[in-house]
């Protein structure tokens, strides 16, 4: 079972959001990463850019297919993990660190009370 850290929530779509200093770090969960494969290029939004709750801000490119990148917080693009263009294996290999996409100063209405919970993320993945 793909490892699902507990001080994260969740997209049903794989995105996980933490918070972190008034900021919320955006990536995807190991699952995700493992399903992609090995991944060739990805695109993430401008810094100053706006990102809305489950709407798509970028897209992630593997061997195996294209993917929407949804957002899992409403708010705006403070930073982007610039190191991720050069490279994607951070992604898979530290999806929970390293691979990292963005952090986004959220909005008051940020969308996020309605992410799930690790548990209910983990009993998702336990179904597909």
């Amino acid at each position: 079972m793909a490892e699902v850290p507990q001080d994260r929530k969740y997209l049903p779509s794989h995105e996980w959001a933490q918070s972190v200093d008034q900021l919320v770090v955006v990536g995807i969960s190991e699952f995700a990463a493992a399903e992609l494969g090995d991944l060739v290029y990805i695109e993430l939004p401008a810094e100053g850019s706006v990102v809305k709750f489950d709407t798509a801000f970028g897209e992630i490119e593997s061997v195996k297919a294209v993917s929407e990148l949804n957002s899992p917080v409403t708010g705006t693009v403070v930073e982007v993990n610039q190191s991720l263009t050069d490279s994607q294996q951070a992604i898979s290999d530290s999806p929970y660190q390293d691979g990292w996409m963005m952090k986004v100063k959220p909005d008051e209405n940020s969308g996020m009370e309605k992410l799930l919970e690790a548990e209910s993320y983990k009993s998702q993945l336990s179904k597909s």
